[in-house]
C-alpha cells in the first residue's frame, strides 16, 4: 500500500507506521489521518500483524499537533467532518483488537497526544514532551482528548493539563501513568519493539478480548462490566488457544498461539 505521508513496514509479527512529515513536525492534517485510517485497515485484515507500532519520523517530535494551518481555513461544515474523521481513525487505533505501542520521541502535542491516548500502550523517549495546548489557540481538543486523558490520568490532572495548555515532560508523563515507560531517546525504537517483541508472542484473543473488556466495561457499573469479562471468559475456553495454552503449562514448556 502506497502513502505520501506515512512509512510502513512488516517484520517478525510487528508492523510499524511512522508518520513521515518532519518537515512539519509530523503534524496531521487530512491526509494523513486518512492514510492512518487505512493503515490501521492494513494491520486489522494482515492476520500475520500481531503488534502495530506508531512513531514519528525525525529525532524532534512524534506528532507536533493538528495541522493549524489547515484548522484555520476550516469552516462550520468541513470542522464537523474533520473531526469526525479524526474520531472514527482514534476510534480505529483503540479497538484494533491488537496492541498498538505509541513510541513517543520529543513533541506529543494536540493531536499528537491524542493520537498516543489511543493507543494500547505508550513508550517514551526522555526528551519527550505531551500536553494538550489547544486553549491557547482558543479552541480546545479535538480527536477524543476531553474524553480519553481523564480516563488515564484522572479528571483533576486532565483538567489541569487541559485547562493550562502547558505540556509534561517524560517523568511527569510516566509519574501520571500517562506513559507506560521511559527510555533514553537512542534507545526508544528498541524499548518499543521489545514491548512489542513480547507481545506478539501472547495469545492473540486473549489479548483482544483483555483489551475488549477494558474499553467497553470502562464506564460501565461493576456488574455489567463483570458480565462482558464473563462472555470473553467463555469465548476464550473454546479457542484452540486456550487448550494450547493451557497444555504448555501442564507440559512445562512455552505455549504456541496459534490466535484459533
Amino acid at each position: 500500500m502506497n502513502f505520501s505521508n506515512l512509512q510502513t513496514q512488516t517484520d517478525q509479527r510487528i508492523m510499524r507506521i511512522t508518520i513521515n512529515r518532519p518537515q512539519s513536525l509530523n503534524a496531521l492534517n487530512a491526509k494523513t489521518i486518512e492514510e492512518l485510517s487505512r493503515a490501521i485497515d492494513q494491520a486489522a485484515s494482515d492476520d500475520e500483524v500481531r503488534v502495530v507500532v506508531i512513531t514519528g519520523a525525525g529525532d524532534k517530535a512524534f506528532v507536533a499537533g493538528a495541522d493549524i494551518t489547515e484548522i484555520q481555513t476550516l469552516d462550520e461544515t468541513t470542522t464537523a467532518e474533520f473531526v469526525e474523521r479524526g474520531h472514527a481513525t482514534m476510534l480505529k487505533i483503540q479497538n484494533l483488537g491488537k496492541p498498538v505501542i505509541a513510541a513517543i520521541n520529543g513533541y506529543a502535542l494536540g493531536g499528537g497526544c491524542e493520537l498516543a491516548l489511543a493507543c494500547t500502550l505508550r513508550v517514551g523517549s526522555d526528551n519527550a514532551l505531551m500536553g494538550l495546548p489547544e486553549i491557547s489557540l482558543g479552541i480546545i481538543p479535538g480527536f477524543g482528548g476531553t474524553q480519553r486523558l481523564a480516563r488515564i490520568v484522572g479528571t483533576g490532572r486532565g483538567l489541569e493539563m487541559m485547562l493550562g495548555g502547558k505540556p509534561i515532560n517524560a517523568k511527569k508523563a510516566l509519574d501520571w501513568g500517562l506513559l507506560n515507560q521511559v527510555v533514553e531517546q537512542e534507545y526508544l525504537l528498541e524499548a518499543a519493539y521489545k514491548l512489542a517483541a513480547h507481545l506478539s508472542k501472547s495469545a492473540p484473543i486473549a489479548m483482544q478480548s483483555i483489551m475488549d473488556a477494558v474499553n467497553r466495561g470502562a464506564d460501565l457499573p461493576l456488574e455489567d462490566g463483570l458480565e462482558i469479562e464473563k462472555d470473553q471468559f467463555v469465548k476464550i475456553c473454546g479457542t484452540q488457544d486456550m487448550r494450547e495454552g493451557t497444555t504448555a503449562f501442564l507440559e512445562k514448556r512455552k505455549a504456541n498461539f496459534k490466535g484459533h
